[in-house]
């Protein structure tokens, strides 16, 4: 029997591994720094203009261009990778291009048809409970990588409970950034980290 998240328009999967490198998991906040520059200055001011010019698109002429849609997937898709790599979630340093271990797919929307031309409006402000459920499930996922990062460094194991934790948080931020800032859908995202 499907499920509402089998079904949600954003698939979010992380491939786990048996065996972290203990060297560059000690060394992970600071080797994470050069890849967090770029992505601040890709990230810098884009976003809410784009999501502004998408809405305002959306309502006045049922449009999502596929490029712009496309430009703010592969943004999604390695700000993800980032952070993955910084939450000890993958060795592999952040690719600007390629997947990775780190999968993130949203399903391309038909404004025409499929988006409410008016709920741009309010997507933000819908969203509101799942904000503040975040804000403390993502303080519970930087305590889980605290501890992991432990783990890693005494038996090179990210424990399997941690990282679906840590993983579970990561889908439900970006089921929530899907439909509130990209909006890719209308359908409510469902507060489950599954």
């Amino acid at each position: 029997m499907a499920t509402g998240t089998d079904t949600y328009p954003v698939k979010f999967e992380v491939d786990y591994v048996d065996e972290h490198d203990r060297l560059t998991s000690f060394f992970r906040l600071l080797w994470g720094i050069p890849i967090l520059v770029v992505l601040c200055l890709l990230a810098s001011g884009e976003g809410a203009g784009i999501a502004g010019a998408v809405a305002v698109m959306i309502i006045f002429r049922q449009r999502y261009p596929r490029w712009w849609f496309n430009f703010s997937l592969e943004m999604t898709r390695f700000s993800t990778r980032v952070f993955a790599y910084l939450f000890l979630l993958t060795d592999k340093y952040p690719s600007t291009t390629d997947k990775q271990s780190v999968r993130l797919d949203i399903e391309y929307p038909d404004a025409e048809h499929g988006l409410n031309r008016w709920l741009p409006i309010v997507k933000w402000l819908l969203a509101i409970p799942h904000y503040v459920v975040l804000a403390f499930l993502i303080v519970g996922a930087i305590l889980a990588a605290i501890f992991a990062w432990f783990s890693i460094l005494f038996t090179g194991r990210y424990p399997k409970g941690l990282f679906d934790y840590v993983v579970g948080v990561m889908r439900w931020g970006n089921r929530v950034n899907a439909y509130a800032f990209l909006l890719a859908t209308d359908k409510y995202p469902p507060f489950s980290l599954s």
